[in-house]
């Protein structure tokens, strides 16, 4: 079976350009709870209206509610889930753990799908989400098509990935907006921290500089037969926040990639994707492209589809060479420089005003450009306005009639999984002149602005019988307007209350540390209830000494290995005794009792929430649940920003990033990852002043 083909929409033009593009399905967000929070998103009516205009042309759409909630947004996010449920949605995208447990438990008619924000990058993770229920995975994308196959074997849908932006963290793992920028990346307002100039400094020495954590654009089209091939059920195209010509552009081209098994001239659609978004272009992790190819240094832009050169150079005027057409009103970039503009103006070989040129041109120096730079094409009315010409997706129908005299007129229509039957009056012989073959036929071929388009007729009927057409239109106008409603088609609603069992558990008020040294070790052992040590080696050393010692193995890996005690860094059923890290991005009281109920002795509480919330938290908890749950909470940290797959910079030996206001991010390499440090110490030790009760607090000695 082919795989789904799964486009974004950040509005109705773009929801309309997918579907028209011709994916099976459609993601949207709403105007809260999701992971593109600056797109236009759906308000009510609007999501509605999608649902059923999707489900009238056979695509399905999903709802991202991508995104962690608050304990005092949870009602609403329940609200809104049981609002799309009983508006037939296909299925929610959900990262935050508290809500898909209780959205499973609630609703489960309800199709759930896990969000590439809950970390999908191990077979542990996928085991969970299948065990409690949720249908689908969007797995990371640092996951390879070789690692899919094995997690495929897991039997929970595998979606993935296929073009668009990239993070160059583990989506779910990245905290820079959160701490540096005061918006989090979790909370759907991610203000890009990847896309900025950093240098890279090494004992006192800056040895490289530029846009040293953005990356390429993903782009898997020269791949296609590959993913055909694969256990992937759902190619995914990101660009909830692209133009509706962009989504329409990218869906169609893998459209006929699929369609044709990949035998298609695909020349002519890289060169208007590269005019409508181009940062170079990448097969990613997905095709084990090595960790360097996949960043884009130079610029974190849009560079667009080169087309010339700049010969010369005056104060009013740049000549340019070309090789590609230039049309008035194009947007245009000089790659060198980085200036750009539109071409209000544009000057024939003679100086004269033209609307074209694919030869000598001039334009308006508007940017005061003085070097002899490469000419890109950034955006282009006019390949706007072929690309939005489309024409619009016809659903195929085959139609019967039968015409008996002295027996009602029966209609048929069928689209190949629903058939409507209608009779009308009853068939008379033809006085004067019968209702032939033809004349039925075109009445019946007229399907008028309506979704659909006949593609057989069959007639069946007596010689000599009369019809009247405007019967005939009728009798298909109302097999039409059945047939559409059976296409938005309804789901089973279901709502079941939920109850919450007491769990036995023994609160405590530990001190934690997390150390990566031996020294530190030896110093923290008589002095923390609990020590993680992320050294491998050295917790083998000493586990067996020390029963208060836990392994923090840092890292995605296909399979997590645990120990005898343990830190977990990814959501997944606890294997012996673990503690839930702050990677677990807890927010809410369902999350950690749903963590407490799978096993886990301790849950962390995620640093993007504040020590006020943490206690209304508690609070929460013990009034909801009726005992003191087991958290712990970070005191002093210097917070973990980024989780990179591979080695991204040219040396991992005592290096910092230093970013455009002076700040110095530690960066230390382990094991396959690149990870990025905060730039300050997070110290909250006088949060002992919150009196606190059976809360654990933690330390992490990393970097400090």
């Amino acid at each position: 079976m082919k795989p789904e083909l799964l486009a974004p929409a950040g509005n109705f033009e773009s929801l309309e350009a997918a579907i028209h593009g011709g994916c099976d399905a459609v993601y949207v967000g709403l105007k809260h709870f999701g992971a593109r929070a600056f797109a236009n998103n759906f308000d009510d009516e609007e999501i509605v209206s999608a649902i059923r205009l999707c489900h009238m042309y056979g695509v399905k759409l999903y709802v991202t509610m991508n995104t962690l909630i608050h304990d005092s947004e949870a009602l609403e996010f329940i609200d809104k889930v049981r609002f799309l449920h009983k508006n037939n949605v296909d299925a929610i995208l959900i990262q935050d753990f508290g809500m898909m447990m209780l959205v499973r438990k609630m609703f489960p008619n309800l199709e759930v799908h896990a969000s590439t924000q809950f970390n999908n990058s191990s077979i542990d993770t996928l085991k969970l989400l299948k065990e409690i229920g949720v249908k689908r995975a969007v797995v990371s994308r640092e996951v390879s098509i070789d690692e899919i196959k094995e997690m495929e074997k897991v039997g929970i849908e595998i979606e993935a990935f296929v073009h668009g932006a990239l993070c160059i963290s583990y989506s779910g793992r990245c905290l820079f907006s959160s701490m540096n920028g005061g918006r989090s990346a979790n909370r759907g307002e991610c203000v890009g921290s990847c896309r900025l100039p950093y240098k890279l400094l090494q004992n006192g020495k800056i040895i490289d500089d530029g846009y040293l954590l953005s990356t390429k654009e993903l782009n898997t089209t020269t791949k296609i037969r590959d993913l055909l091939n694969s256990n992937i059920c759902s190619l995914k195209i990101e660009g909830r926040m692209k133009s509706p010509s962009y989504v329409y552009l990218v869906t169609k081209f893998y459209r006929d990639l699929i369609d044709s098994n990949g035998n298609i001239d695909i020349s002519s659609y890289e060169e208007k994707l590269k005019v409508l978004f181009n940062r170079e272009f990448t097969v990613g992790h997905l095709f084990n492209k090595n960790n360097r190819e996949i960043m884009n240094t130079k610029s974190p832009n849009h560079l667009g589809n080169r087309i010339g050169k700049v010969i010369e150079i005056t104060k009013d005027r740049i000549k340019i060479k070309l090789s590609k057409e230039l049309h008035q009103e194009d947007g245009i970039r000089f790659l060198q420089s980085g200036k750009g503009f539109v071409v209000n103006f544009l000057y024939d070989k003679n100086n004269k005003l033209t609307n074209s040129s694919d030869g000598i041109c001039y334009v308006d120096n508007k940017v005061d450009l003085k070097t002899l730079d490469d000419v890109s094409i950034t955006s282009s009315k006019y390949l706007e306005k072929e690309i939005l010409s489309y024409e619009k997706r016809k659903v195929s129908i085959d139609v019967k009639l039968v015409a008996r005299i002295g027996h009602e007129l029966e209609l048929s229509v069928s689209d190949g999984v629903n058939n409507i039957n209608l009779k009308s009056i009853v068939v008379e012989k033809a006085i004067n002149s019968e209702t032939d073959e033809d004349r039925i036929k075109r009445q019946l071929f007229k399907t008028g602005d309506t979704i659909y388009k006949v593609s057989n007729i069959n007639i069946d009927k007596d010689s000599s019988v009369f019809i009247p057409i405007k019967e005939l239109n009728e009798l298909r106008r109302k097999a039409l307007e059945i047939l559409t409603e059976k296409r938005c088609y309804s789901y089973s609603f279901e709502e079941k209350e939920v109850s919450f069992d007491k769990l036995s558990i023994l609160p405590s008020s530990y001190k934690t540390i997390l150390v990566d040294s031996e020294n530190d070790l030896i110093e923290s052992v008589n002095k923390f209830d609990r020590v993680y040590v992320s050294n491998l080696e050295i917790f083998n050393k000493y586990s067996s000494k020390y029963n208060h010692i836990y392994y923090s193995g840092r890292g995605n890996i296909l399979n997590i290995n645990f120990k005898d005690r343990n830190l977990i860094h990814d959501i997944c059923k606890p294997v012996n005794e673990c503690i839930a890290d702050y990677t677990f991005n807890v927010y809410n009281k369902y999350t950690v009792y749903y963590l407490l109920s799978l096993g886990y002795k301790s849950v962390t509480i995620s640093p993007e929430v504040t020590y006020e919330e943490i206690l209304r938290l508690q609070e929460e908890f013990v009034n909801t649940f009726k005992f003191y749950p087991n958290i712990e909470v970070i005191a002093k940290s210097r917070i973990l920003l980024m989780t990179i797959k591979g080695d991204i910079l040219k040396e991992h030996n005592n290096v910092s990033l230093i970013d455009i206001k002076g700040r110095k991010y530690p960066v230390k390499y382990e094991d396959g990852f690149t990870y990025i440090y905060n730039s300050v110490v997070t110290d909250k030790l006088e949060l002992y002043k919150y009196n606190f009760k059976n809360i654990n607090i933690r330390t992490d000695k990393i970097f400090i």
